[in-house]
C-alpha cells in the first residue's frame, strides 16, 4: 500500500526491540530449507555464456532487480503481464528512495510536507511540523513509477517481455536449468502464444498472489484487501491537497487499518484496507469518503482499484535458485502498510547477491548465494517490521486506543522520530530523557483510552 509510516510510539518501543528483534524473529523469518547447502565457490563456471536469470513481475521489486542484474553482467529477462498496471496503492515513497534509486523528480506527482491524522471522533492533528525545508514524502502513481523502472532495466540490457507466467519446472539434476512456461502477448495472436524458456535462476516479484511462490511451496500468509478510488476533484479543492495527505482511523473506515486521501498529479486517491473484515470493504470505503466529504465534494470517481496486500513474510522465501522479493515475499509493513521502498530494496539486494555470487554472470549460483540476500535484508529491516506490528496491535484494537494514538501524534518528538525513521529508513537514536517522557505520555494515553473504553461499554449495557 506504500503509505506514510505514522508510527507514533515507535520511539518508545524502538529502544526495547532493537536489541532483541532479530533474536525474536519467528522461525519463518529465515527458513532453513535444505539441511545441506553447498558453498557458492563450488559452483561451476559457465562455459561460453553468461548466467541467465528470469525476473517474474515488473513492479518496483522486479524493475529494480532486473536493472541490477543487467548492469552486473547477467543475461536478464523480465516477464510482466500488465505493462500499464495501475495498482491500488497509496503511492507514498520515502525521501531516501528518490536519491538511492536515482528517481527523477518529474515522476513524483506531489511532495507532501503536511499531514493530517484524524481520529474516530474527527479530532485532527497536524503532523510534519519537524520536517526540514528540503524534506518531503513523495507521492507517485504506480503505473508511472513501475514503467520508469522497467524502462531503465531495458536501457541497462534487460529484455522485457509482455507475458503471463504459468508454471516453473524444477531441475531434475544438479546444475540443470529451470524451465519457465508462459504466455507471450506480442500482438500476433489474440490470446497470446504459449512459450518456454530455460534459465539458471528465478526471482519471483509477481505480487501477493505470486505463482512463483506457489511453485516453490512458499506457504500462505494473512493478507489485507486494499480498496481505492481515484477521485477527480474541483481545482479549488485540489489546492487544499497541494502538499497535504490525510489518514483517517476508526472502526467506521477500518477495524484494523486506516483510510487515506493521498494527492496525485490531478486527482486524489481515496482508499482503505482491512484484514479481518474483507467482505465489508466497500462499506469501509463509503465511510472513508463520508469522513472526507467536505474536502472531496463535487469529485468524480475516475478509477476503482482493489488488490491483496500481504501482512507478513512468507514461511519460505528462497529455495535452491529461486528467490522471492517484494509483495511476493510478503514485505509490507503492518500499521503503515508501506511496501514500495521495501519491494525495490529487496529486488536490488537479491540481484546484488546473484551478481556477486556468480562473479558477474560467469559462474552458476546456488541457494547459499540467495540466502545472503535474506540475511542482509532481515538484519536491516526486521526491527522495523516488528515494531510496526506491535504498534498496530496496541493502537488499532479499538476506537479509544485510536484516539490515544492520534493524541500521541501531536507530540513533536514523536513526529521527529517517526519522520526521520520513515524518510531515511534508519533507526534514529533518541534522547533518553525524551524517550522517558514519551513512555510516560504513552502510558497516560493508553490509561485514558482504557477508561474511555469502559465508559463506552457502560453506555451499551
Amino acid at each position: 500500500m506504500a503509505s506514510i509510516s505514522s508510527g507514533a510510539g515507535a520511539a518508545t518501543l524502538r529502544r526495547d526491540f532493537l536489541g532483541s528483534a532479530l533474536e525474536s524473529r519467528p522461525k519463518h523469518a529465515i527458513p532453513l530449507g535444505r539441511s545441506i547447502i553447498r558453498a557458492s565457490k563450488s559452483s561451476p563456471k559457465l562455459p561460453n555464456r553468461r548466467l541467465r536469470v528470469a525476473v517474474i513481475g515488473g513492479g518496483p521489486a522486479g524493475g529494480a532487480a532486473a536493472e541490477t542484474l543487467a548492469k552486473g553482467g547477467i543475461e536478464t529477462v523480465l516477464i510482466e503481464r500488465k505493462l500499464d498496471n495501475c495498482k491500488p496503492c497509496g503511492g507514498a515513497i520515502p525521501l531516501c528512495m528518490v536519491g538511492e534509486f536515482g528517481l527523477p523528480l518529474d515522476i513524483i506527482d506531489r511532495r507532501v510536507t503536511k499531514m493530517k491524522m484524524i481520529s474516530p471522533s474527527n479530532v485532527a492533528v497536524d503532523i510534519g511540523r519537524t520536517l526540514k525545508p528540503n524534506e518531503y514524502i513523495g507521492m507517485v502513481r504506480r503505473e508511472v513509477l513501475d514503467a520508469y523502472l522497467r524502462d531503465r532495466a531495458t536501457a541497462s540490457g534487460a529484455e522485457v517481455i509482455n507475458g503471463l507466467f504459468l508454471q516453473l519446472d524444477t531441475p531434475q539434476r544438479p546444475n540443470e536449468q529451470y524451465k519457465i512456461h508462459y504466455t507471450h502477448y506480442d500482438g500476433s495472436t489474440l490470446g497470446g502464444q504459449r512459450k518456454t524458456m530455460e534459465v539458471d535462476a528465478v526471482i519471483g516479484a509477481d505480487g501477493a498472489n505470486s505463482r512463483v511462490a506457489k511453485s516453490i511451496g512458499a506457504g500462505d500468509y494473512e493478507y489485507a484487501i486494499a480498496f481505492q478510488e481515484r477521485v477527480k476533484i474541483p481545482d479549488d479543492k485540489m489546492e487544499y491537497y497541494q502538499e497535504r495527505a490525510e489518514m483517517y482511523v476508526g472502526d467506521d473506515v477500518s477495524p484494523d487499518f486506516y483510510g487515506w486521501v493521498f494527492p496525485k498529479c490531478d486527482h486524489v486517491a481515496v482508499g482503505t484496507g482491512t484484514v479481518t473484515h474483507k467482505s465489508q470493504i466497500k462499506q469501509f470505503q463509503a465511510a472513508t469518503r463520508l469522513r472526507a466529504k467536505d474536502k472531496i465534494e463535487g469529485g468524480k470517481i475516475i478509477r476503482v482499484e482493489a488488490h491483496p496486500i500481504p501482512e507478513h513474510p512468507r514461511p519460505r522465501r528462497v529455495l535452491d535458485r529461486v528467490a522471492l522479493v517484494g509483495d511476493a515475499a510478503g514485505y509490507v509493513t503492518k500499521c503503515s502498510g508501506e511496501g514500495i521502498y521495501f519491494a525495490a530494496k529487496s529486488g536490488r539486494m537479491c540481484a546484488e547477491a546473484i551478481v556477486e555470487g556468480s562473479e558477474n554472470g560467469a559462474r552458476l549460483i546456488d541457494e547459499s548465494d540467495l540466502r545472503k540476500y535474506l540475511a542482509k535484508f532481515d538484519k536491516m529491516y526486521w526491527p522495523t517490521y516488528k515494531v510496526l506490528d506491535i504498534l498496530q496491535k496496541v493502537f488499532y484494537r479499538s476506537n479509544p486506543a485510536r484516539e490515544a494514538f492520534v493524541e500521541m501524534c501531536a507530540d513533536e518528538y514523536v513526529q521527529k522520530m517517526t519522520f526521520d525513521s520513515y524518510l531515511y529508513k534508519t533507526v534514529v537514536p533518541g534522547s533518553p530523557l525524551d524517550d522517558l517522557k514519551l513512555a510516560i505520555n504513552t502510558i497516560g494515553s493508553l490509561v485514558r483510552a482504557n477508561a474511555l473504553k469502559r465508559e463506552m461499554a457502560k453506555l451499551t449495557l
